[in-house]
């Protein structure tokens, strides 16, 4: 199991990125993005603290699911930002 969501994770985070960089207009999309983010740290967390650790991989695992945290954030940003810019008289 370990490896397998390693792995899952991976490729949900590569496309991710990739895709993110090309919607960074659309807001909802990044909301959605951001919150799926959320959900798969909580399972890469729960997975690496949780299962045996197995494949000499753990220390990327851990590194990706901090990175992914750091991208939901990214997300959030660019979901949740205020296009309106204020003009001071």
């Amino acid at each position: 199991m370990f490896t397998t969501m390693f792995w899952i994770l991976m490729a949900w985070f590569i496309i991710n990125v990739i895709w993110m960089w090309f919607v960074t207009d659309n807001q909802n999309l990044q909301k959605t993005f951001a919150w799926i983010n959320v959900v798969a740290a909580i399972v890469g967390f729960w997975v690496y603290f949780g299962v045996t650790k197995v494949g000499g991989i753990d220390t990327w695992f851990n590194v990706l699911n901090y990175v992914n945290v750091v991208l939901a954030a990214v997300q959030f940003y660019y979901g949740y930002r205020n296009n309106h810019s204020i003009k001071h008289a």
